[in-house]
């Protein structure tokens, strides 16, 4: 039986996750783990299994036996990692968004295409089960062609406060603006054009985090239609869900509505508090990690064995990355912006 072996930059949260879907896959090894923090790396050796322990990725790249390589570090440090791992002929699996800055992403594609590397960035709710239901029903045509949509995904302050070290050197529009974005751009079949967005800062500078709690979006999509945006981290720490995810659309003959946070499909209440966890993103089932969440992962370890495409193309991250962009530039500015590709 194939199995690919995997390393992994970056020994947080995510990291764990990939670790722990390698571990139990049959088709997958994990041999390496890099982090700055050698003794958080050594720890996560440990508790893996893993053999190789680098806390350079440059010696990573040079040394390690892996095939391929998943990039689980903080969003801004993607560009030079992936680089050197691609010379180096590592596949790589790169954690949303592909980079923040466009020099970021032209370097990537450019390095990524020289090298003949394959790369996917790790986009996953294309594996959400309501999400694709959806994307399927559209795919009859049936229901005409999209008119306009709404996306909100929102967390609490937990994330930018308590969950991310590094949340002041990034922004909600790349931690969760990526998803909303390339879920939008998917379920278009459509590619933007132009965008215009506002934004508030306050709340969470009050709170010692310099980044800004909310973004307000519109996009204008090439065949016509128009989409809305929502995405912030400064929803209370008691929401009863860490997201607040929602989704609409309408078409020339019908109409789509997600709620994928306040679902009613389980709630667990005690004398503190309400909990509403989500099967479908996440969960453990006759100790096997389940959930689209994890999909998305195994899919890429499938895809480079039978050599077929990825189902997030490299080209749809580097638009997102780009449309990001110009999104952060329009609230800079507070002007429309043409997206440039």
């Amino acid at each position: 039986m194939e199995k690919i072996k995997m390393g992994i930059v970056g020994a947080g949260i995510w990291g764990e996750t990939h670790a722990q879907i390698y571990s139990s896959y049959e088709h997958a090894e994990i041999v390496a783990i890099c982090d700055q923090n050698l003794d958080r790396a050594n720890a996560f050796a440990e508790k893996f299994g893993i053999k190789e322990v680098y806390q350079d990725y440059r010696e990573m790249a040079a040394k390690s036996s892996c095939d391929a390589a998943a990039i689980v570090t903080p969003d801004f440090l993607h560009a030079d990692i992936a680089i050197a791992l691609a010379e180096a002929k590592k596949h790589l699996l790169i954690e949303k968004p592909l980079a923040t800055t466009r020099e970021d992403v032209y370097r990537m594609m450019d390095s990524i295409t020289k090298n003949g590397v394959r790369a996917m960035v790790d986009l996953h709710n294309r594996w959400s089960p309501p999400f694709h239901a959806v994307k399927n029903e559209i795919a009859t045509g049936k229901y005409g062609r999209p008119i306009n949509a709404y996306i909100r995904l929102n967390d609490t302050k937990y994330v930018p406060t308590k969950m991310l070290s590094w949340a002041a050197k990034s922004s909600i529009i790349w931690f969760l603006g990526s998803h909303s974005l390339d879920t939008l751009s998917w379920l278009m079949d459509d590619v933007p054009e132009e965008v215009y967005c506002v934004s508030h800062k306050g709340v969470l500078a009050g709170m010692g985090v310099d980044t800004d709690d909310v973004f307000l979006s519109t996009i204008q999509y090439k065949k016509g239609a128009i989409a809305q945006m929502e995405n912030g981290w400064i929803t209370p720490f008691g929401n009863s869900c860490i997201n607040d995810f929602k989704f609409n659309m309408v078409l020339e003959k019908g109409k789509f509505d997600i709620d994928a946070s306040s679902h009613n499909l389980v709630k667990m209440t005690t004398e503190e508090s309400v909990i509403t966890p989500d099967p479908m993103v996440s969960n453990m089932i006759f100790g096997q990690h389940k959930g689209f969440t994890h999909e998305s992962i195994r899919s890429f370890i499938d895809k480079l064995i039978s050599g077929e495409e990825f189902h997030v193309p490299l080209e749809d991250a580097m638009r997102d990355s780009l449309v990001l962009v110009s999104i952060l530039e329009s609230a800079k500015e507070r002007r429309p912006v043409k997206v440039q590709f």
